[in-house]
């Protein structure tokens, strides 16, 4: 059986309140770094044979973490990077909760295009390509997979079984790790939103019904994308 980690990246200064996309030079900021440090601490010992990540710098920079102290190259995938926001990509979350797509990202994401951009179903069917395509190069072997909210909820509602206008339901924190078995039986949820921590269950202030945390682009961590859990 082969298992995946999937991890979403650490803390930057675009996760409260801006959607990131693609925008090059979005970083780790100090909170991020020390997060990354201490996923690769928790790891411990697990015989990791290989570490993917997307192509963007917050990812890079929370991979290297963890690839550095076990002596693993990182490998790139474009198909790992984040949904292509479009015209949306930069933008102010409580801005973007005013557009009129708004709630078909919210409860209608498998037919909602991004201006300009791709559709979560579009972002969906790439992920989960990039990940059955770099399992079945690790039969029996445990990889990671560092990656962004929207796309690793994407991933998880595919292989448990969640419709995808549903996604919304699922919270991804930064630097938390998600673990997938693959089997013959089918994929088994192992692990979900792992971050070592129970911090994330203490009351956030109140937010707009919009934009509560855990839907696309607005949540906590806005940058990822509209879900208000806002990836990063």
């Amino acid at each position: 059986m082969t298992q995946v980690l999937l991890i979403r990246h650490g803390t930057n200064d675009w996760v409260h309140g801006r959607l990131a996309g693609w925008t090059p030079g979005v970083h780790l900021n100090t909170e991020g770094q020390q997060q990354a440090l201490a996923l690769s601490e928790r790891l411990g010992d697990l015989p990791i044979a290989a570490i993917y990540t997307s192509p963007l710098e917050r990812c890079v920079e929370t991979a290297s973490a963890l690839a550095h102290p076990r002596s693993l190259p990182l490998r790139l995938v474009e198909q790992l990077g984040e949904v292509r926001y479009g015209e949306w990509q930069g933008g102010e979350l409580k801005e973007l909760a005013r557009h009129e797509l708004w709630p078909g990202v919210q409860f209608y994401p498998s037919g909602t295009r991004f201006p300009n951009g791709e559709t979560l179903g579009e972002a969906q069917m790439r992920v989960v390509q990039a990940i059955d395509g770099l399992r079945s190069q690790h039969p029996e072997t445990i990889i990671g997979i560092c990656s962004h909210a929207d796309l690793i909820k994407l991933a998880v509602a595919y292989y448990i079984g969640i419709h995808i206008d549903l996604f919304q339901r699922l919270v991804i924190e930064p630097c938390s790790l998600t673990a997938l078995q693959f089997g013959r039986m089918g994929p088994r949820l192992l692990a979900f939103n792992d971050t070592g921590s129970l911090g994330h269950l203490r009351p956030r202030p109140a937010v707009p019904d919009a934009v509560e945390p855990g839907t696309t682009g607005t949540e906590a961590t806005a940058e990822d994308g509209p879900t208000s859990e806002k990836s990063e």
